[in-house]
């Protein structure tokens, strides 16, 4: 009998894989033949201390060492610079303040960024500590943590059937049939729809499409030390990526759970957002995606036991903050599970647990 079962295989179910393995044995199930193959594998990940409510700027300090050193660490200097037209100054002033920017004269943002178009880029200001951060390697990393203590990570395990039994859990797959008495649901986008196979009441999770797109390196400059760019609202935003440009209209499309593809009339009229604020034009599209950011109704991640069904764990709602808060909720979630002493301070994890929305 296994002790855990985990359903999903992105950076939430696997980094909870890896700290759970350490308690006893784990088996991770994931529907795709590849891990992080929704979300996971299409985020264009920053790590940004002070991007979040509250709670999660808690879980970003919390993950804030490991994310630096564990394994070598993830991240790589980046930083993040906000921009803003003329008429956007009160939001300018609100977002600079919420993210830790500071503000900056237009020369020298216009440094950093050589093709800003001073016809339009009236405001802006930036943060010198946001970081790249390896999406893959994280990932890598706690996977090869968990199979080392003998968890056992499944692709192509899409479960069937969850049937509560008098010690725990039943679910059923195509790789074979799995009994623990704690079932971890990390299902992402699908999150709702595990916990309704497992005749667990959802909580109303809302998966919202994004779009990027890839471009070429504007005007043939060196994009390498450019920083990530934000506009005011998050109307579009754009990152360096291996010598090219990631951009996007930053939409929140409301959808359900689905392998997501990118808009093309969003995507342009994101593109034409951007291009506002640069003195270089889009010229062509090496290729664009999207991914599903999924949220709980209060935008903040959902982190432990049902309030009602014994042995059921929440982890979802990460939104656009599962890899940069991994760290810290798969050690809140093996301390909650393991029955240890928990290390973030009880109002975060008040405002993590599941029984909120009871």
């Amino acid at each position: 009998m296994t002790d855990i079962v985990i359903i999903g295989g992105g950076i939430a179910g696997i980094s909870a894989a890896a700290r759970l393995s350490h308690l006893g044995k784990v088996v991770v199930l994931e529907t795709e033949d590849a891990l992080g193959y929704h979300a996971t594998g299409r985020s264009a990940a920053m790590f940004l201390e002070h991007y979040g409510n509250a709670a999660i700027k808690a879980l970003n300090s919390a993950s804030a060492s490991y994310h630096r050193s564990a394994n070598g660490g993830v991240l790589t200097p980046r930083g993040m610079m906000l921009l803003a037209k003329a008429d956007e100054r009160d939001a300018f002033t609100t977002e600079s303040r919420e993210l830790g920017t500071d503000e900056i004269s237009f020369a020298e943002a216009r440094a950093l960024v050589p093709i800003l178009n001073p016809d339009h880029v009236a405001f802006a200001s930036l943060n010198t500590e946001g970081s790249d951060l390896d999406t893959d390697l994280l990932l890598q990393n706690f996977a090869r943590e968990a199979r080392a203590n003998g968890a056992e990570i499944l692709t192509g395990a899409k479960v069937a059937a969850i049937n509560k039994t008098p010690t725990g859990w039943h679910i059923v797959t195509p790789k074979g049939d799995f009994t623990a008495p704690v079932l971890v649901n990390a299902a992402g986008a699908w999150v709702d729809e595990v916990a309704k196979l497992a005749s667990v009441a959802p909580l109303g999770f809302q998966p919202y499409r994004r779009s990027m797109a890839r471009i070429p390196a504007p005007g043939g400059h060196d994009v390498s030390a450019w920083p990530m760019m934000d506009g005011i609202n998050e109307a579009w935003y754009a990152k360096p990526d291996a010598g090219k440009l990631l951009v996007s209209p930053a939409e929140e499309h409301a959808t359900d759970p689905h392998d997501a593809w990118a808009d093309d009339m969003v995507l342009a009229e994101g593109l034409a957002r951007y291009e506002e604020m640069m003195t270089e034009p889009v010229t062509r599209l090496e290729t664009s995606w999207a991914g599903l950011r999924t949220f709980a109704p209060d935008r903040t991640l959902v982190v432990g036991f049902d309030r009602t069904e014994k042995g059921f764990f929440w982890l979802g709602g990460q939104g656009g903050y599962g890899f940069q808060t991994a760290p810290a909720v798969s050690d809140l979630c093996a301390q909650l599970i393991g029955g240890q002493e928990t290390t973030l301070d009880r109002q975060t994890i008040a405002k993590l647990d599941p029984a909120r929305f009871g």
